[in-house]
C-alpha cells in the first residue's frame, strides 16, 4: 500500500496520476483533508483516508497497513513543523517501510526563509528511525509560469532575483521523481537534490516569454522591499510577500541553482524545457 499525502492538490494529483499508471488502484492511498474533494479518485478505485495534518487523531487511521508514504509538504508555512512531526510520528507507529518527503533544494545549507521547516522536518524524519527518502525539490517553473498575465498586460517580469540562475523543473517532473521512489527500490535513506537540467534568469525567462508571447517582455530587478511592497499591492499577504522576496533574493545568491542531474537521473528523461513550459502556459 502506497499513500500520498496532500493527493488533491497541484502535486498530489499529479503524484496520484503518474502512480495509477504503475500500480493498481487498489494499492494506491489518498490522504487528504477533506474527503468529499477526493469523490473522483474514490471513484477511479483509490482509497480515500481523511488526514489532517493538523489533527495528529486522523493520522493512525490513515495510515493503518501502509507500507510507503509521501508527505508532500505542508502549505501552511509557520506551521509546518509541527504539522510534519505529527506525520512522522504516525509513520513510525504505524511501522512505515518508507517515508518520503518532499524537501527543498540544498535544505540543510540553504539560507531561504522557506528552508528552515524543511531542514527541521528533515532532522525529525532521521531520528525517527523511519527509512527515509528526502526528494529536496528545486523551484516548480510553474512559479513563474501559472502568473503570467500581469507580465503580458504590463510588459514586464518583476523581482529581486538579479541575474541568478533558477534550476526550475515543472511539477509534473517533481511527481515523476516521486513516483519512481515509490515504485522502485534501492531508495531508503536517500537525499536526492532536484532541480531542472537547465538553469535560467529572469533575463532569460523574459526573453522566453517575450518569443512565445510575439511582444517585448523586459526583466526589471527591484530592491526586495520595493518587490515585497509590490507583491503586497498585489493581494499577496504581507508575510507571504516576504517570503516570495527573500526566495528571490536567494535565487540572486544562486540558492536556487543545482547541478546534481538527480532529477533528469529518477524520471529516466530530461526535464521539461523552459520554453516548453512557457509554450503550455501561454495556450491556457
Amino acid at each position: 500500500m502506497i499513500l500520498v499525502t496532500g493527493a488533491t492538490g497541484k502535486l498530489g494529483r499529479l503524484v496520484l496520476e503518474k502512480l495509477l499508471e504503475k500500480v493498481p488502484a487498489h494499492q494506491v492511498i489518498a490522504a487528504v483533508r477533506n474527503p468529499e474533494k477526493a469523490a473522483e479518485l474514490r471513484a477511479r478505485g483509490v482509497q480515500v483516508r481523511k488526514a489532517d495534518y493538523s489533527q495528529p487523531e486522523t493520522l493512525g487511521a490513515a495510515f493503518s497497513g501502509v507500507e510507503k508514504v509521501l508527505l508532500i509538504s505542508s502549505n501552511e508555512v509557520g506551521q509546518r513543523a509541527a504539522q510534519h512531526q505529527a506525520v512522522v510520528e504516525a509513520a513510525r507507529k504505524d511501522g512505515v517501510k518508507l517515508l518520503a518527503y518532499t524537501s527543498i533544494l540544498h535544505a540543510d545549507r540553504s539560507g531561504l526563509a522557506l528552508a528552515a521547516e524543511h531542514k527541521a522536518t528533515e532532522e525529525l524524519i532521521r531520528a525517527s528511525g523511519v527509512p527515509y527518502v528526502l526528494l529536496r525539490n528545486g523551484w516548480y517553473t510553474e512559479n513563474y509560469t501559472e502568473n503570467l498575465g500581469p507580465a503580458l498586460a504590463h510588459g514586464a517580469i518583476l523581482g529581486s532575483a538579479g541575474e541568478g540562475q533558477v534550476a526550475a523543473a515543472t511539477r509534473a517532473d517533481y511527481a515523476a521523481a516521486a513516483v519512481a521512489v515509490l515504485t522502485g527500490s534501492g531508495h531508503e535513506n536517500k537525499v536526492y537534490e532536484l532541480a531542472g537540467d537547465t538553469a535560467f534568469t529572469m533575463t532569460e525567462l523574459a526573453a522566453e516569454v517575450s518569443r512565445k508571447a510575439g511582444k517585448t517582455i523586459v526583466y526589471k530587478d527591484l530592491p526586495p522591499e520595493q518587490y515585497k511592497g509590490v507583491l503586497e499591492g498585489a493581494g499577496v499577504p504581507g508575510p507571504f510577500a516576504g517570503i516570495l522576496a527573500d526566495s528571490d533574493v536567494g535565487a540572486s545568491r544562486g540558492e536556487l541553482n543545482g547541478a546534481s542531474g538527480d532529477l533528469r537521473r529518477l524520471i529516466g528523461h530530461a526535464t521539461t524545457p523552459l520554453a516548453d513550459a512557457v509554450a503550455v502556459a501561454l495556450q491556457r
